[in-house]
């Protein structure tokens, strides 16, 4: 069955003239490493593509080959679409308004819904970017150092370092052979993982002044208003929840980020043997065991009130049945 979806795979994009390739909101390392590896890969077997996102690449990931190249809303024709690390349509934002469902579904999210004609999903990897290292040739593409840098970027960025609690054997040999194409590993770790704007540290220091605490759960909030006062350009938590994850004591880290759109932006991440994806499927969203989202519409107090109850709620049974 494995060989036969790589098969089909390595047919679909043989055979497409017109591409579209598309991740999701807000996107982090793993995201844009898997879109441009994808991109560039195509583009190296004669292909015309367009690589989407809504939010488009953010300044840690704009060094990387083909960012320049990366539109925030396609209007070309396309006879194959490829969603990569997307656990869901809702996470394409307005990318996708005008085309047709994914024929191709890349991703490692064991959240992923399977909404592509052909899914490839491996919720053991610890990126979509390990995935496709481990896949590329036979699909058809050609190493380059652009593409080994940008699969380096998006794997060094999902595991913080490598440092992240599904780590395996298998990323490891993955990145090696990254390295042996071209990849860079210190400057995409510098890139991915340390530098920092300074409104982006100046919004970190927003954040870190609101944390709170109860029981095993801390969390912080980033309101509008931070964003607008620290000339944040992003509408996301500038990987704030890295740090705040990493407070000794508490078992579940949870950051709020308001939207400028009526919703809220939700990320949990929690200690080995509790799975937050739990909590945040029971609000429309997704992930992994240690970490997951959700954007959820309506105020952020009333959506504060409403997660806090249930994620303290789950803790505590956690607590109680470990």
């Amino acid at each position: 069955m494995e060989a036969d979806i790589h098969q089909k795979l390595r047919a679909r994009f043989a055979q497409a003239q017109k591409v579209l390739v598309v991740s999701h909101v807000r996107p982090d390392g793993d995201a844009i490493g898997a879109l441009l590896a994808t991109g560039l890969g195509l583009q190296g077997l004669g292909k015309q593509v367009h690589m989407v996102l809504a939010d488009g690449v953010p300044a840690s990931f704009r060094h990387l080959a083909g960012a320049d190249q990366v539109i925030k809303k396609a209007s070309e024709p396309a006879d194959l679409v490829i969603a990569v690390d997307c656990s869901d349509l809702k996470r394409t934002g307005n990318a996708l308004e005008g085309y047709s469902t994914p024929h191709i579904n890349i991703d490692h999210h064991i959240t992923n819904d399977g909404y592509g004609e052909l899914n490839l999903i491996d919720a053991k990897a610890v990126a979509t970017c390990e995935i496709i290292t481990e896949h590329f040739e036979a699909w058809g593409f050609t190493f380059t150092e652009d593409i080994a840098n940008a699969l380096m970027s998006g794997i060094v960025a999902d595991t913080l370092g490598f440092r992240t609690s599904n780590m395996r054997p298998a990323a490891l040999r993955h990145a090696a052979n990254l390295m042996e194409h071209g990849a860079d590993l210190p400057e995409q770790y510098s890139h991915a993982l340390l530098r920092r704007s300074l409104p982006a540290a100046r919004y970190w220091g927003a954040g870190l002044s609101s944390l709170k605490s109860e029981g095993g759960l801390v969390y912080g909030t980033l309101r509008l208003a931070d964003r607008k006062q620290c000339d944040y350009p992003g509408n996301d938590d500038a990987d704030l929840i890295n740090i705040i994850s990493a407070i000794d004591g508490f078992d579940i880290a949870m950051i709020y980020v308001e939207q400028s759109n009526g919703t809220v932006k939700i990320s949990w991440r929690s200690v080995p043997g509790i799975d937050v994806s739990k909590i945040a499927t029971q609000f429309g969203g997704g992930g992994h065991p240690a970490a997951a989202g959700a954007d959820i519409p309506g105020t952020l107090d009333e959506i504060q009130e409403k997660t806090l109850a249930v994620t303290l709620q789950f803790l505590e049974m956690n607590q109680k049945n470990g």
